[in-house]
């Protein structure tokens, strides 16, 4: 009778603890995936793998990092696995001379980027190595702290810190305006 108990109380700290996180990662899953639809089935997935693997999550530990480590394997798998997959050309497509390549998926953090209403930000963000341009936009998008990153990206904090430090300042330096040239 032990069993049944415990997987009760599993169930009621999993309702009470990480479904109030919903919104939130609802809003990481959206910036993931790109569109609502794409974003429930990612949403879907992270807490289905949540619910399998909340036993051995160590209470006290932050639970709101853990969840989007989740969430960000999810989505990394779903990539691949749509990678693998052949890409399938309706007939009528394939006879027009119009398709001249197969539509291409946009990565998360480019449709974040192509979302920023100045343009000179945008192509500052996208010429930022991957590395850096994740971090960046986990701190100061979403707001995560260097902790969270580090559980998120799985990197030790003092690189995330680095990463932090060396993306702001290739954003400065490609948003820093040009001076004039002398005369």
């Amino acid at each position: 009778m032990d069993i049944p108990n415990r997987t009760e109380d599993l169930r009621a700290r999993f309702e009470a603890e990480v479904v109030p996180l919903h919104p939130r990662l609802y809003y990481a899953a959206l910036r993931l995936a790109g569109n609502p639809a794409d974003a429930d089935d990612l949403l879907q997935e992270t807490f289905l793998r949540a619910y399998v693997g909340f036993a051995g999550f160590r209470p006290g530990t932050n639970l709101n990092a853990w969840l989007h480590r989740i969430l960000r394997n999810a989505f990394i798998n779903g990539y691949r696995q749509r990678l693998r997959r052949p890409v399938v050309v309706p007939e009528e497509a394939s006879q027009s001379t119009s398709l001249g390549r197969a539509e291409v998926e946009l990565s998360a953090e480019s449709t974040v980027v192509d979302a920023m209403p100045d343009e000179r930000l945008q192509q500052a963000l996208s010429s930022l190595p991957e590395r850096y341009r994740q971090v960046v936009l986990l701190c100061d998008v979403d707001g995560f702290s260097y902790k969270e990153i580090a559980a998120i990206v799985g990197a030790p904090l003092g690189t995330v810190m680095s990463r932090l430090h060396r993306g702001r300042k290739a954003l400065r330096e490609q948003l820093r305006p040009a001076l004039p040239l002398a005369a």
